[in-house]
């Protein structure tokens, strides 16, 4: 083999070590460029939840425009009006402390402005024997005082298509929802807190950000980066120096 040949391969595995070292190296700082921006989400989520309580009379009024309302996400908030019971829809296959059963959705037409917010009222176990049996609640006739965070929409699990209709159901559709009940419902939603009651838990999932995730992922490309760059100092540089001193 011409001593040609041999600087060409070695200028190839140069670039080859050169190009992973920089892909593998990217993808790390890409991670955590990625737990960065969900924990600057986190502090931000609960900066607002640490704020002052807020009382929910302006919304649904002519000041309260959509997107005021989403800078209002997890904000504790305190809202007055009538249950609308008729409305309730049961989240099926919902978990709370590692137990199935529904997660309780009840709409609340607001005081003085007569907007309709959707309350994710709590969880409730469903019965073993009978899946459509809907659990036993108790849902206070005339006006109310509903405490918790202004949260999103629920959000959705895996279905199979095809509009839900009836009280138990997979997810809740803000569109054909509105449609079906002929109700002003806002886009937002009230993630009821307080203890247990009217039949409800209320241990609601800490959604996890998934910073220890993207952390452990920019570990293992930084690894594999400096382990490219260690076999190739070893095979290309060490190596060879040693066969040469031994020859």
């Amino acid at each position: 083999m011409t001593d040609n040949t041999t600087n060409w391969q070695r200028w190839i595995l140069l670039c080859l070590a050169a190009m992973g070292m920089a892909i593998t190296f990217s993808l790390g700082l890409w991670q955590l460029g990625r737990a960065a921006e969900k924990t600057a989400f986190q502090n931000a989520k609960q900066e607002q939840s640490d704020q002052a309580v807020l009382d929910g009379r302006s919304l649904g009024t002519a000041l309260d425009a959509l997107p005021q309302r989403q800078t209002l996400i997890h904000r504790r908030m305190t809202l007055k009006g009538e249950w609308l019971p008729a409305h309730t829809v049961y989240l099926d296959n919902r978990q709370m402390n590692a137990k199935p059963g529904f997660f309780v959705l009840t709409p609340l037409k607001l005081e003085g402005t007569g907007a309709v917010v959707l309350v994710q009222r709590g969880w409730a176990q469903r019965s073993f024997t009978d899946r459509t049996a809907l659990p036993t609640l108790q849902t206070p006739e005339g006006l109310v005082e509903v405490q918790g965070h202004l949260a999103l929409w629920p959000s959705r699990l895996y279905d199979f298509g095809g509009i839900e209709a009836g009280p138990i159901r997979q997810n809740l559709d803000l569109t054909s929802y509105r449609q079906a009940t002929g109700l002003p419902l806002l886009e937002v939603t009230l993630l009821q807190s307080g203890t247990a009651s009217e039949g409800l838990l209320r241990e609601w999932p800490l959604v996890a950000s998934g910073v220890e995730k993207h952390h452990g992922y920019a570990f293992q490309w930084f690894g594999l980066s400096a382990l490219i760059a260690l076999l190739y100092v070893w095979f290309q540089i060490v190596q060879p120096r040693r066969q040469k001193r031994s020859a």
